[in-house]
């Protein structure tokens, strides 16, 4: 007997727990972190931006200020990541050369694997303490992520 469920995810985590999700997230597609100290003081003339405000997350109070961010870069493009004020995770884009509706692209993108990477972790820590076995996976060629579990 077999069983397949889809899952939706809901982010609902503490900063430390975003901050790995998008740093194992960003890696597979390029992106690197920026030091914090790189960033401070930079003038960046004729960028475009583009806020994305991600749906269905929560980042839990006390853990993290409005101030705390993660920055990462890729030819050129910057992605930051930080907390709004009522506590959902957002987004902005800044890069030259690119249209606003080309950095929204870029953008979901980057929420996707940032979102999968978030939901895989918490599936696969749930299954381990619900000591369920995870017998194989696969990664699609659309980045579908399947896993296949035996529950004793």
């Amino acid at each position: 007997m077999s069983t397949v469920m889809v899952i939706t995810p809901i982010i609902i985590a503490n900063w430390p727990a975003i901050t790995a999700a998008v740093t194992a997230a960003v890696g597979s597609i390029g992106f690197a972190t920026v030091q914090q100290g790189s960033i401070e003081g930079r003038q960046v003339t004729g960028t475009n931006r583009e806020e994305i405000e991600v749906e269905d997350s929560d980042i839990l109070q006390g853990t993290a200020g409005t101030s705390e961010q993660i920055v990462v870069e890729r030819d050129g493009v910057r992605a930051i990541f930080s907390r709004d004020a009522r506590g959902a995770l957002k987004l902005c884009m800044e890069g030259n050369g690119l249209s606003k509706a080309e950095l929204r692209r870029l953008g979901e993108e980057l929420i996707g694997r940032v979102t999968q990477q978030y939901a895989y972790h918490r599936i696969v820590t749930e299954l381990k303490q619900r000591n369920m076995t995870i017998v194989d996976e696969q990664v699609t060629k659309d980045q579908t992520v399947k896993i296949r579990v035996r529950n004793w």
